[in-house]
């Protein structure tokens, strides 16, 4: 089992920027891969950023490239999603999660992470 808690949402203006943490309890954090998901209003659940167990690569949805950052620090089972130059639409809870990385799995596809938390909210006002 792996917990995971999110923390770092809040309200912020357009342009801003925020830095999500998601810290994680359990099983070794090295065994996982981490995404960050987010869901909108009356949106479906859309991936947003995932990391190798090393933090030596990631990926990210084309709406985010350039603006937000993923990385991890495997002393701390902390991952982090560093927000920037926030817009309107980014307004979402964001989940954080994780994937196994033992066991073949297709990125961004959230039925691969066993591994959920509760999620943060995120507000960005125009």
């Amino acid at each position: 089992q792996v917990q995971l808690v999110e923390s770092g949402g809040g309200l912020v203006q357009a342009g801003g920027s925020l830095r999500l943490s998601c810290a994680a309890s359990g099983r070794t954090f090295t065994r996982y891969a981490m995404g960050w998901f987010r869901q909108g209003p009356g949106k479906e659940r859309e991936f947003v950023a995932d990391i190798n167990w090393s933090g030596g690569r990631t990926y990210y949805v084309d709406s985010v490239k350039g603006r937000f950052t993923i990385s991890r620090d495997n002393a701390k089972n902390t991952v982090y999603l560093q927000m920037n130059s926030l817009k309107p639409e980014d307004t979402a809870v964001y989940y954080c999660a994780a994937r196994d990385s033992m066991i073949p799995a297709t990125i961004g596809n959230a039925l691969s992470y066993g591994y959920w938390g509760q999620g943060t909210q995120v507000t960005v006002s125009s």
